[in-house]
């Protein structure tokens, strides 16, 4: 009988199901655990590879007839913002970022449940309680963080700090050459700030500061209203059967 090691990953193949992208398509992923002691050098692999991770789990489309979801990764320092970017951005100049230890609130779920009755309500995660909420932020073995934006507090101007209400989350891992951005969410009734968008521009910016190169937003897939907006953040690199691709427009 043979005996695999904790820290060598094996990888597995889901069932088809239809596809949450394109209409009359079928996925299938192939996923490893992320555990043990290499559990963060392996989802550093496994990301340059094309693997997103969720909670304890890295995967990534393994479709028999559909190329579609393309890995994309923004190059943080060659980054500039569009017209419309700079507006979002001055739109929410009442807005603070504040990166910290990923621990789920009550605070927080509420925003999630928000977001879901508004924005998925079809979905997969529509019926996430609280504890399964709270398993998908602290479920991980390698370095999270999650990064809370809020309106601006009257005492900001002292600390530095936001204490006005939550508007919106990231769950963000930092990798050895970037972040990449797992889940982020908003509150519903705050469509009008565009805050997906605020969320990866301020990445972005964070990337930067902490000296990493990219800004890892995950598929970006060519025709699906739900990933599109992806392919608006350039310069970007989209990986490829070669290799990473540096796209410019």
């Amino acid at each position: 009988m043979t005996q695999h090691s904790r820290n060598t990953p094996q990888f597995y193949l889901t069932a088809p199901s239809p596809c949450p992208y394109l209409a009359g398509q079928e996925e299938r992923k192939v996923f490893t655990h992320l555990v043990g002691e290499r559990a963060a050098e392996l989802n550093d692999i496994l990301t340059h590879g094309g693997f997103r991770r969720s909670q304890s789990i890295a995967y990534r489309p393994a479709c028999e007839n559909c190329r579609a979801c393309v890995s994309v990764r923004v190059v943080a320092a060659d980054f500039r913002p569009t017209r419309s970017m700079r507006r979002i951005l001055d739109r929410n100049n009442d807005v603070i970022a504040e990166m910290r230890v990923a621990v789920p609130t009550s605070e927080q779920y509420s925003v999630f449940r928000s977001y879901l009755d508004l924005r998925h309500r079809d979905g997969g995660m529509v019926d996430m309680t609280v504890l399964d909420y709270a398993m998908m932020v602290e479920d991980s073995h390698v370095e999270t963080r999650i990064v809370e934006y809020r309106r601006r507090g009257p005492d900001s101007a002292i600390n530095g700090r936001g204490t006005g209400p939550l508007l919106g989350v990231a769950l963000t891992d930092v990798l050895s050459d970037g972040l990449s951005m797992v889940y982020s969410f908003f509150e519903g009734s705050e469509a009008s700030r565009s805050l997906g968008t605020l969320m990866i521009l301020d990445h972005i910016a964070r990337a930067r500061q902490m000296g990493l190169a990219y800004v890892y937003l995950g598929y970006w897939v060519r025709g699906s209203r739900k990933m599109d907006y992806k392919g608006r953040f350039l310069p970007q690199e989209r990986l490829a059967p070669d290799g990473w691709e540096r796209v410019e427009r």
